[in-house]
Parts: C-alpha cells; sequence; structure tokens
C-alpha cells in the first residue's frame, strides 16, 4: 500500500500546505513565546500575541498561494524547487515587519518586532525546509527499499549522458544503478551522483565488479557507446560462464513523448546496434543543394528503403514529397509518424503501383515531381523464385513504366534502387533487377547520345542486405528467439554483407549528388557476416545458451540463393569516386532500341503466365543469369545445348 502511494502521489497539493502552515504555526508561537517571556523589555503582552500570531497566519497563507509552494511535486524537488518556499518565508517576514511598524495600536517596541520577526523567520525557514528534506529522504527510503526485484544496473561510461541516467532511473520501479563501470583506471573509486565508479582492463576485472556489485545488468547511454564495447565489454558479459548480463540501451529522449518521460523502459540491445559500422561521412552542403527545395517522389516509399529515403528528404527540406505505394497500412504508418516529426512538411500519400502506367501518370501530372527514387520492388528470392511472371511485372515493367514517364514528363534525375543480387544473379529477383539496371541505362545513353530526346539523368544504385529491413533474416531471427525456437539457418557456411539502412541512404544521397548520369553505383560493405554468428549472437544477447535454450537448424538452401554473396567494389569490376565507400560498376552496355523489343516482348510473356518462357527469355537478355539450387537449372542446359548447336 505505502509503495503504490508513493508509486501515484506521495503528497497531495492541500496536505502540503495545510503541513507547512502547522510548521509556520508553530514557528510564530514559539517565536511570540520567546519574546513575550525572555524579551525583557521587549516583552509582549497576551492580546497583542494573540493578534501577532493571527496576523501571521494570514500573511504565511497568502504568501503560500502567492508562490505555489504547495504545487511542487515533493519526490522529484531539487535545491533549485526550495527556492519558492525561501521566497515565501522572506516576503512574509518583510511584510510581517512593515505591518508591525505601521500600527501603533500594538504598541510594540522596535527590540520586540526585530526579535520576533527575525526568530519567526529563522525558525520557519529551518522547520519548513528541515521538513521538505524529511519528506524527500522518507520516499528515497521506501523508493530504495520496497522493490528488490528490481534490475541492478551497471551504468557504462561517465559522459554526461551516462550520469544523466541516474536521475532518470531513480524512481524506475524496474531498474536499480549500482554503480558505473568504466574502461581504464582513470576515475576508478571515485563517487559519481553517489555512485561508486567501477573500471575495467580485462575479463578478471569484469568479474571482480559483477562480484561486487551483483548486477544483472549493462546500460549503454547511448548506441555509439554500445557499438564501441561490441567486442569487448559486451561480448564478455553477455557470454559469460556463469553470470550472462542483460544489456540494454537507454532510450533517447526524442523515442518517447513528454507523457511517457517518467516511464523510461530500457530497450534490449539489438544485434544492429553491434553490426553498424562508424558513421558514413558525406557531403552534406552538396546534398542539401542537390535536393533542397525540389519536388521529390519516392515509389516504394512506404518501405524499408524508401521510407528511410523519405524521412531523409524531410530532413533536407524538399519543397513536397510523394510518397507513392501501393501498400495501404504500411503507407499509412508513414504518415503518421511524418505528420508527428516534420508538422511543416509538405508531403502526400498516394497509393499507386508501378505496374500502372496509368496511375503513374495521374501522379506526375498532379505533382510535377523534378527527382524520383525508384525503390518499389519485390525483392524476397523465394518467392520470385516460385513467381518469376511477377518479377518481371513489377520489377521489370515498373521500372520501366516509372524510367519512361520520367523521360516523358521532364524529370531532371532518376536514382533507381538495385541489389548486389543483380550481380551475375542465381534466381529471378536478382535478374528483374539487372534488367530493371539495363533498361535505365540504356535509355540514359539513348538521351545522353541524342537519339532520344529528354533531359533526365539516370543513377543507379546497389548493394547488400540492409538491417532490419522489412522481412529480412534479423526480425525472422528475433520472432523465431521470442517463440523460444528453434532459429533456422540455411547452410552453415552461408554469409552476408550488411548495412544498416540509414548509412545505405545517405550513401544513395551521396552518389545521385556525385552523378553525371548513367553510372551504376556501389557500395563498399565491409565484411561478411556468417549467418550462423549471427543466429548465435543474436540468442545470446536475448539472454539464452545457443543449442542449449533455443536450437540452430539448417534447412538448406533455398531455390535461387547463393552460399556467398558476390563483392560488389573489387578493384576488377570497378571504377573509384572520390567517396572511398563509392565505386562505379563496370557493366556491359545495351543499345536502347534492341532493347526495347526484347523487353516488351519479356513482358508480355509474363503477363501470359508463361514461366518458363519467362525466365528464358530473361537468360537470353542476361547471359550471365545461371540459376543455383533451382529447377530453372534445366534451361541453363537447354541454352548451353543451344549455343553449342549455334556454333556448329
Amino acid at each position: 500500500m505505502l509503495k503504490k502511494l508513493m508509486q501515484n502521489r506521495y503528497l497531495s497539493y492541500w496536505a502540503v500546505l495545510m503541513i507547512d502552515l502547522v510548521l509556520v504555526s508553530v514557528s510564530s508561537i514559539i517565536s511570540i513565546f520567546a519574546v513575550r517571556f525572555f524579551g525583557g523589555e521587549a516583552a509582549i503582552g497576551k492580546t497583542t500575541a494573540f493578534v501577532i500570531f493571527g496576523v501571521s497566519l494570514f500573511i504565511n497563507l497568502g504568501c503560500f498561494l502567492l508562490f505555489r509552494t504547495y504545487r511542487h511535486i515533493i519526490r522529484h524537488s531539487s535545491l533549485k524547487g526550495l527556492l519558492p518556499l525561501g521566497l515565501a518565508i522572506l516576503s512574509k517576514s518583510v511584510i510581517f515587519f512593515i505591518l508591525l511598524n505601521l500600527v501603533p495600536q500594538l504598541h510594540l517596541a522596535e527590540k520586540s518586532i526585530i526579535l520576533g520577526v527575525g526568530l519567526d523567520f529563522m525558525i520557519s525557514a529551518v522547520t519548513l525546509i528541515g521538513a521538505r528534506v524529511l519528506m524527500i529522504v522518507a520516499y528515497d527510503w521506501v523508493v530504495e527499499h520496497s522493490n528488490d526485484k528490481r534490475h541492478r544496473v551497471l551504468i557504462y561510461g561517465l559522459s554526461d549522458k551516462s550520469v544523466a541516467l541516474t536521475t532518470r532511473l531513480f524512481k524506475s520501479t524496474h531498474y536499480r544503478v549500482v554503480g558505473f563501470i568504466n574502461y581504464g583506471t582513470k576515475m576508478s573509486g571515485y563517487k559519481v551522483s553517489e555512485y561508486k565508479t567501477y573500471y575495467f582492463r580485462n575479463e578478471e576485472d569484469i568479474d571482480k565488479v559483477l562480484d561486487l556489485t551483483s548486477a544483472d545488468a549493462l546500460l549503454f547511454a547511448t548506441d555509439t557507446d554500445a557499438f564501441g564495447e561490441k567486442d569487448r565489454l559486451i561480448k564478455y558479459c553477455s557470454e559469460h560462464p556463469t553470470h550472462p548480463l542483460k544489456i540494454l540501451v537507454a532510450p533517447q529522449v526524442d523515442e518517447f513523448d513528454g507523457d511517457s518521460l517518467g516511464k523510461m523502459k530500457m530497450r534490449n540491445i539489438r544485434i544492429e546496434d553491434l553490426l553498424g559500422r562508424d558513421e558514413i561521412e558525406i557531403s552534406r552542403e552538396e546534398v542539401y543543394a542537390n535536393f533542397h527545395n525540389k519536388v521529390v517522389m519516392v515509389t516504394g516509399g512506404a518501405g524499408s528503403i524508401g521510407s528511410e529515403i523519405c524521412r531523409q528528404m524531410a530532413d533536407l527540406g524538399v519543397k513536397k514529397l510523394i510518397i507513392f505505394d501501393i501498400a495501404e497500412s504500411p503507407l499509412h504508418e508513414i504518415r503518421l509518424e511524418l505528420e508527428k516529426k516534420y508538422p511543416s512538411l509538405d508531403f502526400v500519400p498516394f497509393i499507386g503501383d508501378v505496374r500502372s502506367a496509368k496511375r503513374l501518370q495521374v501522379a506526375f501530372d498532379r505533382y510535377s515531381p523534378e527527382v524520383v527514387f525508384h525503390a518499389a520492388a519485390y525483392k524476397h528470392v523465394p518467392l520470385m523464385e516460385e513467381n518469376p511472371c511477377e518479377a518481371v511485372l513489377s520489377n521489370v515493367l515498373g521500372s520501366k513504366n516509372v524510367a519512361d514517364l520520367c523521360v516523358k514528363n521532364g524529370v531532371e534525375k532518376v536514382v533507381m534502387i538495385s541489389t548486389d543480387k543483380a550481380v551475375n544473379p542465381t534466381n529471378v529477383m536478382g535478374c528483374s533487377k539487372r534488367l530493371a539496371e539495363i533498361y535505365c541505362q540504356s535509355l540514359g545513353m539513348a538521351i545522353a547520345n541524342g537519339s532520344i530526346t529528354g533531359k533526365t539523368k539516370f543513377v543507379t544504385t546497389r548493394f547488400g542486405n540492409v538491417l532490419g529491413s522489412n522481412g529480412s533474416v534479423i526480425p525472422h531471427f528475433r520472432k523465431q528467439i521470442e517463440e523460444g525456437g528453434p532459429v533456422t539457418v540455411t547452410h552453415p557456411k552461408i554469409n552476408r554483407f550488411f548495412m544498416t539502412i540509414p548509412e545505405a541512404c545517405r550513401l544513395v544521397m551521396e552518389a545521385a549528388t556525385m552523378s553525371n548520369g548513367n553510372e551504376i553505383f556501389v557500395f563498399e560493405m565491409g565484411e561478411p557476416v556468417l549467418i550462423v554468428h549471427l543466429a548465435e549472437r543474436m540468442i545470446k544477447l536475448a539472454g539464452y545458451v545457443p543449442g542449449k535454450d533455443i536450437e540452430i537448424k539448417f534447412t538448406g538452401l533455398r531455390p535461387g540463393e547463393k552460399l556467398y554473396e558476390e563483392v560488389l567494389s573489387n578493384e576488377e569490376n570497378t571504377i573509384p569516386t572520390d567517396h572511398n565507400k563509392i565505386k562505379i560498376a563496370k557493366v556491359r552496355e545495351y543499345d536502347f532500341d534492341s532493347i526495347c523489343e526484347r523487353f516488351d516482348a519479356l513482358v508480355d510473356i509474363a503477363k501470359s503466365g508463361d514461366v518458363t518462357n519467362a525466365v528464358r527469355n530473361m537468360k537470353r537478355i542476361v547471359p550471365e543469369f545461371k540459376s543455383n539450387n533451382s529447377a530453372f537449372e534445366l534451361l541453363d542446359r537447354e541454352l548451353e545445348n543451344e549455343a553449342r548447336q549455334n556454333k556448329a
């Protein structure tokens, strides 16, 4: 009951006011008694004493109401919060002193007034401020001892943000701070915000800290702090043989509303926090100048990549943002987010399908975009392997519609989002994206050489898997872990390149800014990650033991899936740029007229639903498309035999 009282309202406002009035009344009585009986020449009469007490009580009430001293929440009081109380006591003394001097009927000697007011001021100040301090101490004691089930938290680092967490967590019913932990011996043994600081240099030091504190959670103030300790403190604490710690990251202030500020909930560290890399630098001024005050349309704008592009466009201050997507619910979600975060942004959620040229034309007619980001596509390899005709209609026809209408409507620049799976494709999805690249690049080349009238410049960007995108491996693993497993991995040796969504989109902006037109930009993806190691790490971060608490099950490669992804940016297949993370791919160039004929034929086949013929034609246009672990491998052998017969 006491605990519940503390968590809601410690004392009501009116109870605080009544306590204050009682205390000042007692102070006045003591002061009057002291002057009356021990004041000597300054002694006052009984009737005068009663009058003075009544006037004092009335003035006190007025000052408390004027300075609203009773409206402060006691459990959140600080030294600064005592200022109104001090002002109320001082004001009362000044007013009281003036009134006593202005009423000659009281027959008070000057010595009596000075002595009485002085005593009243000192006693009131001591009793009222002392009472406040006692209330705070009592509240802190109850909070400290009323919930023994809270996580015992070690805060990493001694930065301002780390130290501020002690204040944000003090009233928490879920977490109890037991100290700070920092790398190196600097500041060891000191106390910060009443909490002891501990240091570590190796695993033995960490063990000692855990023994001393009995901590069961490690808290980071920022994602950057967590990333810096991913291979040291986090790795050891999350994999501790006998005492694995819960790894937490504090939400930033902009992650929750003011209404929930007092109910801050830490989040478990995500694998994305540990797989990310140092922030990539881009030419912000040039990017800003390139997109600021432009009308921008993003197809697939409600998807993982498209929505992040929309956020970054909002930050760049575009004139108008058109979010074109067929998915109703995700489009509604991004709409709500942008309305909240960017209230001054002029943006339009536009439901439409890139496969419909007529619907696209409505958007162009209505809003006249100057820049188009084309992110709309089907992206899941197994699904597209099972539905090749839909892959062609969405990824090939959809891209063709966007490209054609951009040229027709005088769009300045088109930025197409492609994938590393378009490099030497082994699946239908990858080939469909390569076909989209071919069409956009050949159309741009035709404009550049004057065979087609237009001003549109085409830019294509390729990158690998993005962390946490819709339907990707990380959300899938996270869901499987929450369900108790097993976590399914296709092959023990399968690996992938990963990049964060904001990082990929920043590079897209940079590539689009530096482009002269018709380039295919590829991004440096870092080192590949073994998927089974990724699964193991996620299981450990969730507080489980792989193979014991949660099983990892190998299911075999899926149709069209590669064991190893192609390296996008080696010296043999790229040309360097001024940005060390961005290179230009060396690709075969196609004649636009011949491409148009072959694309029209491919689209007609896809519309008819002839799967085999559709894939056969895809392979003829993109001869490097060799199916892997797929029924379409038969077509590769057929085309190889056909090529041999033609040579003979």
